[in-house]
């Protein structure tokens, strides 16, 4: 008898250990990297994830003009946005040319599986 119970608690010790350790893995958001460039007034970037399929395929990508010396979602001027697709080994984005010029950068929001990101602060020049 002694020794059955020995078996159940270690089974129930072990089971608890490895269903615990995989919650916590679960809960684990993929890290996200955004970037952005300026093709003439265009701005256009890409979304890197160590889990593409999840955080770079059909990320959402939100372009802002930085109104201060920090970027701020808050309180910049959101220019657009777009979808991040497969080009391929890439994810891109792009918004088209918005007319805007001036400090822009992009942001890729979190979501539940993924990080947020926002990539570096760029200048758009008007091209003549």
């Amino acid at each position: 008898m002694f020794s059955k119970l020995l078996r159940i608690t270690v089974c129930l010790g072990v089971f608890g250990a490895v269903f615990l350790t995989g919650m916590s893995s679960a809960g684990t958001k993929a890290e996200t990297k955004v970037t952005i460039r300026a093709f003439g007034s265009e701005p256009i970037g890409t979304v890197k994830s160590p889990r593409p399929g999840l955080c770079a395929n059909g990320r959402k990508v939100i372009v802002f003009k930085q109104r201060g010396a920090e970027q701020d979602p808050r309180t910049d001027d959101r220019v657009g946005s777009d979808t991040a697709e497969r080009h391929g080994d890439v994810y891109q984005w792009s918004i088209g040319q918005p007319g805007v010029f001036g400090r822009m950068y992009a942001r890729a929001p979190q979501t539940p599986d993924c990080k947020a990101d926002s990539s570096q602060t760029i200048r758009i020049r008007r091209t003549t």
